[in-house]
């Protein structure tokens, strides 16, 4: 079986949808006390070396890479005929617009989000600004996680196949987004809840 353009670029998608997952993941503990957590204390030691920020920093750019060259390489697929603007504002992409333009403002998104994440344009732009447009990045996965689960791999605009492994994976990666989530703030709710009483 030839691999073809199109295959390439389905399973950049995939990878960018799991790359964006991992890296939300390290957000979300980096927001949180977790070095106080008693199953980190519990970690080799070697492990707690590795700098999370470091590692949430990587991931976004490998994950934007990914997000890049995906739709790039449609380009290549000439049955499509696909064109630049197509992949740039898909509104009349040649196969499901709607699902396309999920792809192309989760790109956006994540763009924006890596830029402000600059030192200079963070140090700029004062850590509440930053913080309120970091928080795209919910969204930003929503997005992906969509596109990824309505997208036709093969550009035939079939129905959802539940079922099929690729959209397997974006389903596991939507589960785990909207767990951490929960997670998330419900950490900040008792955060809240415990700087209301010593307030008190």
């Amino acid at each position: 079986m030839d691999i073809t353009w199109l295959d390439v670029s389905s399973t950049l998608g995939l990878a960018a949808i799991a790359v964006l997952t991992f890296n939300l993941l390290l957000g979300v503990l980096l927001s949180t006390a977790y070095r106080r957590s008693p199953l980190w204390k519990r970690l080799p030691a070697w492990l707690k070396k590795v700098s999370l920020d470091a590692l949430h920093n990587w991931t976004a750019y490998v994950a934007l890479v990914l997000a890049l060259t995906h739709p790039l390489l449609l380009l290549l697929v000439a049955v499509e005929h696909y064109r630049l603007v197509d992949i740039v504002c898909p509104v009349y992409a040649p196969h499901q617009p709607l699902w396309t333009c999920f792809g192309a403002l989760a790109l956006y998104a994540l763009i924006a989000v890596i830029l402000t994440t600059q030192k200079a344009v963070k140090n700029r732009m004062g850590f509440r600004t930053w913080k309120n447009i970091h928080l795209i990045s919910y969204g930003t996965a929503v997005l992906f996680v969509v596109h990824g689960i309505a997208m036709d791999p093969d550009l035939k605009d079939r129905p959802v196949d539940w079922l099929d492994a690729e959209k397997v994976l974006s389903e596991i990666c939507g589960i785990v987004l909207i767990a951490a989530t929960f997670i998330r703030y419900r950490h900040y709710r008792r955060q809240q809840e415990y700087l209301s009483r010593r307030v008190k």
